[in-house]
């Protein structure tokens, strides 16, 4: 059990990265098949992702349902569905790996499919690290207490320090992130009034890393809040 807890939050992260560099398409690479090659090793990290966590799928259908495990279980239901036409369409427009299949039909589909299980897959997949955030805040506490700085008053008011900084920091990312959906125009490809991805190459590839990223703690963030109001109601 320890050590497969111990894959977990390393596999988490290169999931994490690997999407945020998938985002960008062909655009960061000189060569297509960059991009291919990076999608199958995400869909094999979620592979060991799936089976690290395959008791939690294996509970679905037990055990009763409060307002929290309807919201986990959305978010993550959502995460696998977009996974899943992920990998049909990246399947159906490889143009080296999976050239073998010789599919020939249903190209104008998988592009638009593509489009939109990617974005709505980086939105549900935010949501889900917001779910977990609780539980690495708690575990940091957990060992703080066994050191006993809980009970030093000067470490208290450094921590105090530390949090309202932490906040402002957390309030100015999350801002920069509603400013980033908007210029990146993230929206319009999640309803599909764009159906076309594009990549600002005069905001660099920097900004591009950027702008994602702040996607990702706003929506973690707002996640992770609705998750607290539903298990303290609960």
């Amino acid at each position: 059990m320890t050590k497969t807890q111990g894959l977990r939050m390393p596999v988490d992260i290169s999931m994490t990265i690997l999407s945020i560099i998938l985002m960008g398409g062909n655009y960061l690479f000189p060569l297509d098949i960059v991009h291919e090659i990076l999608g199958v090793g995400l869909f094999v990290l979620w592979a060991v992702h799936v089976a690290l966590n395959r008791r939690w799928y294996s509970a679905l259908f037990r055990g009763k349902y409060n307002p929290y495990r309807v919201m986990q279980t959305v978010i993550n239901c959502c995460i696998l569905i977009c996974t899943i036409f992920l990998m049909i369409s990246g399947i159906m427009l490889s143009n080296h790996i999976f050239t073998f299949l010789d599919i020939q039909g249903g190209l104008g589909f998988a592009r638009i499919a593509h489009l939109l299980a990617s974005h709505w897959y980086y939105l549900f997949m935010s949501l889900h690290i917001g779910l977990h955030v609780g539980m690495i805040a708690n575990k940091i506490k957990q060992k703080k207490e066994a050191r006993g700085e809980s009970s030093d008053e000067q470490i208290k008011s450094q921590d105090t320090v530390r949090k309202n900084i932490f906040r402002i920091l957390l309030a100015i990312s999350c801002a920069y992130g509603v400013y980033a959906i908007i210029t990146r125009g993230v929206w319009k490809y999640l309803i599909l009034q764009q159906q076309f991805f594009f990549f600002d190459l005069e905001r660099g590839y920097i900004l591009f890393a950027l702008d994602y990223i702040s996607i990702i703690i706003l929506f973690a963030t707002l996640s992770h809040i609705l998750a607290a109001i539903l298990k303290k109601n609960r």
